[in-house]
């Protein structure tokens, strides 16, 4: 068990889920995807770990769900970009499927690309192909581009989630939460923000005046959060009868997709941005 908890580990199942308690009937509070490292913390019984994420979020799973490191981390790595993407034995589309991975998920390249396929290694030691548009390179940190194209990549990311229904703890197409979503609207962009709906000291976001608000800003009511827009307008995930998923609403009270529940519980407005 000691060599286990001074090891890193990491995801080696396309959805992990990470649990409030080391019961599969609990509630279930994030997920990690294949390829995202993390921390084996506590040894429960039956298989369970409690475990910490690489952005600092805690939860039980099996280790089942889990593989060793194995120096995944100082290899480069591609990031899922499709909303899913099969990983299969060879590179033709007819050749049988290893697994299907959800967007956000980390593989490892093998050699360049060739006439649109990448071969890739997953974290368990296995090979296969992907197509290579669905591909990019994982940023761990933002891409050097001026503050409104930064903006802009992060809520075009957040828009190509629209229609995926809603997942108490997603994070992936399968279905997304509030916090998934806005997380994973930034990871892509290479910031880390914290998981659920509350700004925490030490995490990207920062509160800001609700004047200063800008595109990719984030919006805080209870238990809730949302991605800005502009124009009056946010994106988020939600569990309202009627949309059952991520959708557009606004702030203005004359337009027609006005949500005066959340504008009037609107708590505060975040962003990974500095003042100015």
């Amino acid at each position: 068990m000691a060599d286990r908890l001074s090891a890193p580990y990491v995801a080696a199942v396309s959805l992990c889920p990470l649990y409030e308690k080391p019961d599969p009937l609990s509630q279930r509070v994030d997920e990690v995807l294949l390829g995202w490292p993390l921390t084996l913390l506590q040894q429960m019984e039956d298989g369970w770990y409690l475990v910490r994420t690489h952005y600092g979020y805690e939860g039980y799973t099996l280790l089942s769900y889990l593989t060793p490191e194995r120096n995944w981390g100082s290899r480069p790595l591609l990031i899922i970009r499709g909303l899913f993407a099969d990983v299969l034995t060879g590179p033709e589309v007819e050749r049988p499927v290893l697994l299907t991975l959800p967007r956000g998920a980390l593989v490892s390249p093998e050699g360049h690309e060739a006439e649109g396929w990448q071969q890739v290694s997953l974290p368990d030691g296995r090979s296969g192909w992907l197509k290579a548009g669905l591909l990019s390179s994982w940023l761990q940190s933002p891409p050097a581009l001026s503050e409104a194209k930064l903006r802009a990549q992060v809520t075009a990311t957040a828009r190509s989630y629209l229609g995926v229904p809603y997942r108490w703890g997603g994070k992936s197409p399968q279905g997304i939460d509030c916090s998934g979503l806005t997380f994973m609207s930034w990871f892509f962009s290479g910031v880390c923000l914290y998981r659920d709906a509350r700004l925490v000291p030490g995490y990207p976001a920062h509160e800001i005046p609700l004047e200063r608000l800008a595109p990719a800003d984030l919006l805080y009511f209870p238990g809730h959060i949302a991605l800005y827009l502009g124009g009056g307008q946010y994106i988020h995930s939600t569990a309202r009868t009627g949309s059952d998923g991520v959708v557009v609403n606004s702030l203005d009270p004359s337009a027609p997709d006005y949500r005066p529940d959340l504008v009037e519980k609107l708590l505060a407005a975040g962003s990974v941005f500095p003042l100015t």
